[in-house]
């Protein structure tokens, strides 16, 4: 599959994180704790540079636990502070604060020493989208402050949020990279809904869906659909998944579309199970 998405308006996103990144005292950077790898922007990671941030892996309750705690360790050792949360039920996301406040301490008793009255710390979050960014904005702050949607690409323009405490939030939209330089990562986003469904072929996409569930997570693929996986393609447990749950056209023929948008709905959902696509060990 040739995926390649790169909108105008993420042009001008990438040039207004470079423009708003001195105004900030931390960022936090937020992934898919299912696809830390793949969620993560090496564009982002270029212009955020030294600046103190704060990893943050959403949708944790939809990723495998022994992972996440996998994830968390990898971030550990090379000295970053990472943290689980799922910003949908707003759990762990107190921590952000208190990491936030942790990481800048040293730099606000300087300011207090020198007799600096204290300004809010201002903080800029940055994700693809669809990676949950406005959800834990409004976690954060209370208040339904920053528009959200299940589409990609629903927040616009730059905004400051209050949040909890003394932390202003500078939101920006999602942005992609213009190019992937590894297919997987954009399957890898595109199985989770980072890219919009409707710029693929959706039935070829949940076909390697299936595939990749085969060696991720065979189990949990047999239990979720009733079928068995040996000796069989991708192609033919799609088939039988769709026989089972009636995706079935006139003349006993396969909805291969409404089978794909089956499989692809309830994999993003979590009704497959906590399935987590990259591992810290590979």
């Amino acid at each position: 599959m040739n995926i390649n998405w790169y909108p105008g308006h993420m042009k001008k996103t990438r040039e207004l994180l470079k423009t708003n990144l001195k105004l900030v005292d931390i960022v936090f950077e937020l992934l898919d704790a299912r696809i830390p790898v793949s969620s993560k922007n090496p564009d982002i990671e270029k212009i955020i540079g030294n600046k103190p941030r704060v990893v943050i892996l959403n949708k944790c309750d939809l990723a495998d636990d022994v992972i996440n705690e996998k994830w968390i360790n990898y971030y550990r050792e090379r000295n970053i502070t990472a943290i689980l949360i799922n910003a949908a039920k707003n759990v762990g996301t107190e921590r952000i604060i208190e990491e936030a406040n942790k990481i800048l301490k040293e730099k606000l008793q300087k300011l207090k020493a020198k007799g600096i009255k204290q300004k809010p710390v201002r903080a800029m979050i940055v994700g693809i989208p669809n990676v949950g960014k406005s959800t834990l904005i409004n976690s954060l702050s209370g208040r339904k402050s920053a528009k959200t949607g299940n589409r990609p690409g629903v927040t616009r323009g730059k905004q400051w949020i209050k949040l909890r405490g003394n932390l202003e939030l500078l939101d920006t939209p999602g942005i992609l990279w213009p190019k992937f330089e590894d297919q997987n990562v954009g399957l890898n986003l595109a199985f989770t809904g980072a890219i919009k469904d409707e710029i693929m072929d959706i039935e070829t996409l949940a076909l390697k869906l299936i595939e990749r569930l085969i060696d991720v997570a065979p189990d949990k693929l047999k239990d979720r659909y009733k079928v068995e996986l040996e000796d069989k393609t991708p192609l033919q447990v799609m088939e039988e998944i769709a026989l089972k749950r009636g995706c079935i056209l006139k003349g006993r023929d396969i909805d291969y579309s409404r089978v794909a948008h089956l499989i692809l709905d309830e994999f993003r959902k979590g009704t497959i199970g906590k399935i987590t696509l990259e591992h810290p060990e590979k």
